[in-house]
C-alpha cells in the first residue's frame, strides 16, 4: 500500500497480521507469502485512517513472531498511548530489568516486524532524541510528527 512514509507490505499469516515492511516493491508483488484478503482489506483501511488523523488505536489480530523478550516488549509498545513518547530505559524499568537493560530493549524494539500498529516510532532515547528506528529516523520523526509530537529538529526549527 502507499502511504506518507512509503509504500508498505502487508502479511498476513493464519488469521493474524504478522508483519509490515517498508519499502515494499512498488509492483505489488510480494516478498513474502501472504493471503487471506479480508483481514489485509482492513489493516489497509486502518492505516489509511491512522495516516489521515481520524485513528488512534488499532484494532486488528496480531501475531508477530520474536522471542518471549520481545513479544514482552512489543506488548509495552502496543501500550505506549497515540501523541506521546517513552523511553527504552522506561520500557526496561517496566518490564522489570535491571539498570543498563535499555539496550536490549533497544535491540526488540528494532526486531518489531510490525511498525506503526506496534508503535516503536514512539520510543525515544533518554535525553529525548531520535534514535533507532528500523525504518529510518526521518521515517520516526514523520510518524510522531503526524501525531503531534514535535521533534528536535522542529524544536530548533523554532529558533
Amino acid at each position: 500500500m502507499a502511504s506518507p512514509v512509503g509504500r508498505l507490505e502487508l502479511v498476513e499469516r493464519d488469521d493474524a497480521l504478522v508483519m509490515i515492511s517498508f519499502d515494499a516493491p512498488a509492483d505489488g508483488s510480494p516478498r513474502h507469502e501472504r493471503g487471506g484478503s479480508a483481514l489485509l482489506t482492513e489493516a489497509h483501511r486502518q492505516l489509511v485512517e491512522y495516516f489521515a488523523g481520524r485513528l488512534r488505536v488499532f484494532d486488528l489480530p496480531l501475531r508477530p513472531v520474536g522471542t518471549d523478550f520481545q513479544r514482552r516488549v512489543w506488548d509495552v509498545l502496543a501500550a505506549v498511548p497515540w501523541g506521546t513518547t517513552t523511553t527504552y530505559g522506561w520500557i526496561a524499568d517496566r518490564l522489570g530489568l535491571p539498570p543498563g537493560a535499555s539496550r536490549a530493549v533497544g535491540a526488540a524494539n528494532g526486531a518489531n516486524p510490525l511498525p506503526i500498529v506496534l508503535p516503536c516510532h514512539r520510543v525515544v532515547g533518554a535525553d529525548g532524541t531520535l534514535i533507532g528506528y528500523a525504518g529510518g529516523l526521518e521515517r520516526k520523526a514523520d510518524l510522531l510528527r503526524l501525531e503531534g509530537v514535535p521533534t528536535e529538529a522542529d524544536q530548533i526549527a523554532l529558533f
